[in-house]
């Protein structure tokens, strides 16, 4: 079974989780420091290479109430790229209140914790993968 990866795509930095090779867990990889986009990209198609993964899934920031703002067009368009150059399937995965899980706040910061946050956004998609089969 090819490995996942999972992406949280913020303006500073990509947190970047994979599936385990039996598929049933997610787990944080790394945090990429954010550069020129077709550098991010291709630093995101030599990990999926790497990691041997079969497919990425991208947290749409959806707002709270479930539009697309700005954001999530530019995270979208993102995906749209990084499917285009990596010929991988891409899929956007709903990744609201993820910050909350990963336990974001502003009285908590201690540090990025974005490849939790991809974690997170990778095992709802995995767990929804396993409830449909």
């Amino acid at each position: 079974m090819p490995r996942i990866l999972g992406l949280d795509i913020g303006e500073r930095r990509i947190g970047v989780a994979i599936s385990t090779p039996e598929g049933g867990l997610a787990v944080p990889l790394r945090i990429l420091e954010r550069e020129k986009e077709p550098v991010d990209i291709e630093r995101i198609a030599e990990i999926a290479r790497s990691e041997d993964a079969g497919a990425i899934v991208v947290g749409d920031p959806l707002s709270l109430d479930g539009s697309v703002g700005p954001q999530a067009r530019s995270v979208r368009a993102f995906a749209r790229r990084l499917q285009s150059s990596t010929g991988l399937r891409v899929e956007l995965w709903d990744e609201r209140l993820t910050s909350v899980q990963a336990g974001r706040s502003p009285s908590r910061r201690r540090g990025p914790i974005d490849d939790l946050a991809a974690a997170i956004i990778l095992q709802a998609y995995l767990d929804r993968q396993r409830s449909a089969e």
